[in-house]
């Protein structure tokens, strides 16, 4: 039976991918003759990230999901405690790019280096971080969570409107935000060329 939380889990890993995949796209890229459109929507990317995956996906995971799997399937507890040491690690890495592009943009080239280095390695980690929980802990979760578990599992999850997904109607309050996402970043998460 299909589990609702599993796919919206999946919609916005997919979500974050493409995302992450633009950031470095734009990375790529660089300023070129638009250094302020550049920046804006990198910085628009990060606070996306900040927003949506940690404070609404991973607590979710982390509050919900993680120990009924454990309390079920002890064997994933290595997995989810890898999971856990990186959504604890997650936040604060983000936060500490926001912190090194905005010394890339208003120091200048000489912190460009650290930006870079920086962005490299959390998107790695960050991808990395959902392929293990793709697939070490969801088959798992399927195949060990009863209907109580998934019932509150899908209800907590379906409060989760990520926008990015495709699955939901943007959130007003949001709104401007994934415009200019939308509209600067170069596919696959926009629709501008970069």
């Amino acid at each position: 039976m299909p589990r609702s939380s599993l796919q919206t889990i999946k919609d916005e890993h997919a979500a974050l991918a493409a995302m992450l995949q633009s950031l470095l796209l734009m990375l790529d890229r660089g300023p070129g003759d638009e250094p302020e459109r550049f920046f804006d929507v990198l910085r628009a990317m990060l606070f996306y990230i900040d927003e949506f995956p940690e404070r609404l996906h991973h607590p979710k995971e982390s509050d919900l999901l993680f120990p009924r799997v454990v309390r079920l399937a002890p064997q994933t507890m290595e997995a989810v405690t890898q999971l856990e040491k990186d959504h604890a690690h997650s936040e604060g890495a983000v936060r500490e790019l926001q912190h090194l592009l905005l010394a890339w943009e208003l120091l200048g080239e000489s912190r460009h280096a650290a930006f870079d280095t920086a962005v490299r390695r959390y998107v790695a980690a960050y991808l990395a971080h959902m392929k293990l929980e793709e697939t070490a802990i969801l088959p798992v979760a399927q195949a060990v969570l009863g209907d109580a578990d998934w019932a509150e599992l899908d209800a907590a999850f379906a409060n989760n409107c990520d926008p990015l997904t495709g699955q939901h109607p943007r959130d007003p309050a949001f709104d401007r935000l994934f415009t200019r996402i939308v509209m600067r970043a170069p596919a696959p998460i926009g629709v501008g060329e970069g």
